[in-house]
């Protein structure tokens, strides 16, 4: 294993030949030895994995920062995205070098064109971090000073929160997309990167589900008064606090990357990108894996980010799938309806959640 891992990503940093097209770029040909990637996730997050440094970002660049690629070598990139930066199975949390390598992916990709085949891959590297792609500023990006951070940074302080998020797998890495490599100039743009994706519909619909899915996960682990069961009181009397209030937060962010999505399709169809909007949301809805429930009790587990994104549907999804408060609000009032929730705090986390999504959707254009 150890010398084919080596050919590979050797091969990978080797100039890659093109090819004519009738586009002012020419289309990129994608190499055997590229494509071998995708079934060799070893060699992929070798060949993916930018260095703590960001070294390696000039070779990964030119692996996948390409407007055009010839025949099937957009949808080949994309299965070898999607091996460098996945889990190697359920339960099994990201690596360092798997979280740098989604890091790089989104960085590359920013403010880019994306061929259509590979969008569908690249949105599931979002969806396969998708705790770490909602935060699109954390406050700590500057002080953690690299696209990665190991899982003692993710640990609870003793009032429980943790800057990186609610309820996370132990032993899991997490992406900094907020980080900025000052002297590389290079940073990841989560939101810019969401809306070209937006303009594919097994994008969009990976990202809806992933959202979503998050949404009914986060859920599932409050406690019947909607609160943080992780939450200690603060022993610094001036900065007091409340289990509700980080989520009240974080429904109120998830709601906004759901109402960022319906904000870029809108904006999409206005500008003619999606030519036919019905067309388009026959096929968002032909390709999202269904709806997400909250179990009907508490849940202490605390799976990884890639099992939140794949956890099980619970049917399709009614009503209008493009109405992403409707959505919402039918997960949230089940979910409340099964647990209890007092009407006062329902009505609170309605409208933290009605917050988030309409601030989004009616956000300046990006």
């Amino acid at each position: 294993m150890g010398a084919g891992v080596t050919v590979l990503v050797a091969a990978v940093s080797i100039p890659l030949a093109v090819s004519g097209s009738g586009s002012d770029e020419p289309c990129r040909q994608v190499s055997p030895a590229e494509r071998a990637l995708a079934g060799d996730p070893t060699a992929a997050t070798r060949a993916l994995d930018p260095g703590e440094d960001l070294a390696r970002l000039p070779r990964i660049r030119e692996l996948l920062a390409h407007r055009s690629v010839c025949g099937d070598g957009a949808r080949a990139l994309g299965a070898v995205v999607n091996a460098a930066t996945r889990a190697t199975g359920p339960g099994e949390p990201h690596t360092m070098a798997q979280a740098r390598g989604a890091y790089a992916v989104a960085t590359v990709l920013r403010d880019r064109e994306i061929p259509a085949g590979l969008a569908p891959g690249v949105a599931r590297v979002l969806a396969e971090y998708v705790v770490d792609a909602e935060i699109l500023d954390p406050l700590n990006a500057s002080e953690a000073n690299r696209p990665a951070v190991p899982a003692k940074e993710a640990r609870p302080n003793r009032e429980g929160f943790s800057w990186l998020g609610r309820f996370l797998a132990p032993g899991e890495a997490h992406a900094v997309f907020g980080h900025t490599a000052g002297g590389l100039g290079t940073s990841a743009d989560i939101e810019s990167l969401v809306a070209e994706l937006a303009k594919d519909p097994q994008a969009f619909a990976i990202l809806y589900d992933a959202g979503r899915a998050h949404f009914a996960y986060y859920l599932e682990r409050l406690t019947d008064e909607g609160g943080d069961p992780d939450h200690r009181p603060s022993t610094d009397k001036c900065f007091e606090s409340a289990p509700q209030d980080w989520p009240d937060f974080d429904l109120e962010r998830m709601a906004g990357r759901i109402g960022d999505l319906m904000r870029f399709r809108a904006q999409h169809i206005r500008d003619g990108t999606i030519a036919d909007a019905a067309a388009f949301d026959s096929a968002v809805r032909e390709h999202t894996r269904g709806t997400f429930r909250p179990a009907v009790r508490q849940l202490a587990t605390r799976p990884p980010m890639g099992d939140i994104a794949d956890r099980p549907t619970a049917g399709r999804p009614a009503g209008d799938l493009t109405d992403g408060r409707y959505q919402l609000f039918t997960v949230l009032d089940t979910w409340a309806d099964a647990r209890g929730v007092s009407a006062e705090r329902r009505a609170q986390l309605r409208q933290s959640t009605d917050d988030g999504y309409v601030i989004a959707l009616a956000s300046a254009t990006y």
